[in-house]
């Protein structure tokens, strides 16, 4: 599926997004799905969430400020999407910072095979490895794309789901394929909330075509409006311009911006 069919297809048919998220970043999360052509559901409460979960193309669940009553709902709401054959992307927000997050992550994980687990390479690499750990919930810099690569693979397979590895340079992979995605910008570290964004846009994209490429196309999205936002203005303007892109982006101005480069397990 191509880009400008990915597009049309969200557009056409407004998928339903719930995510159970943090609410340091909701705003900006639901704001990305409505830029797409998607509608977003932001509910959390636990006797609500199995109802609003079947109604959903796909289920956001990011770790970020968690919470009792949070974790209790991704719970339940992972059982619904188990059930309905609903995609689930897990934002894996801290686990290499976070002794509570990693481990009621690997309790999800011992319930589910989610269609996409999401991090930063610490975050990824923690989940691959399981006594290493990070200071916060950015990634470490002595991390090199050798490393995390491989413990992307290891995990798609372990898994049996799709792994997006943010960093300078993004890593997705199923296992059997691996692509690295060279767009961004470093500004988009600058501001808060813009790897939720990503999740969301991951979680749309997949809700209407759930395959690598669709992921692909998601961290590519993600850096090319980074990178057209970026200019000598601050933080807030580039804010503005980066939702701007999310919404205006065009096939064209896509295809002429990506940089995608697809590698061999062997090469990893």
């Amino acid at each position: 599926m191509t880009f400008k069919e990915l597009q049309n297809k969200i557009k056409k048919e407004k998928p339903l997004i719930h995510a159970i998220t943090n609410p340091i970043s909701i705003n900006q999360c639901a704001n990305t799905a409505i830029s797409l052509g998607a509608m977003p559901i932001m509910a959390e409460h636990p006797n609500e969430v199995e109802e609003i979960t079947r109604t959903a193309r796909a289920l956001l669940i990011n770790l970020g400020n968690i919470t009792e009553v949070r974790m209790q709902s991704i719970k339940l709401s992972s059982k619904v999407a188990v059930k309905e054959n609903i995609p689930i992307i897990i934002d894996a927000v801290g686990v290499a910072c976070s002794t509570l997050r990693y481990n009621f992550l690997s309790e999800i994980l011992k319930d589910i095979s989610p269609t996409l687990i999401k991090g930063n390479y610490s975050e990824i690499y923690a989940l691959d490895n399981t006594s290493y750990r990070s200071n916060g919930v950015n990634a470490e810099s002595d991390l090199c794309i050798e490393k995390v690569g491989k413990s992307s693979v290891n995990l798609a397979k372990k898994y049996h789901c799709l792994i997006l590895a943010t960093g300078e340079t993004d890593i997705i992979t199923d296992g059997k394929r691996m692509f690295y995605i060279h767009n961004g910008h470093p500004r988009l570290s600058s501001i808060t909330g813009t790897g939720c964004m990503l999740g969301m846009l991951c979680s749309v994209f997949l809700s209407a075509h759930t395959d690598v490429q669709a992921v692909c196309m998601a961290a590519a999205m993600m850096g090319i409006c980074g990178e057209q936002a970026s200019s000598q203005q601050g933080s807030g303007s580039f804010m503005t311009g980066f939702m701007d892109n999310l919404s205006l982006l065009t096939d064209t101005d896509f295809e002429n911006a990506v940089r995608m480069e697809e590698m061999t397990i062997e090469k990893v």
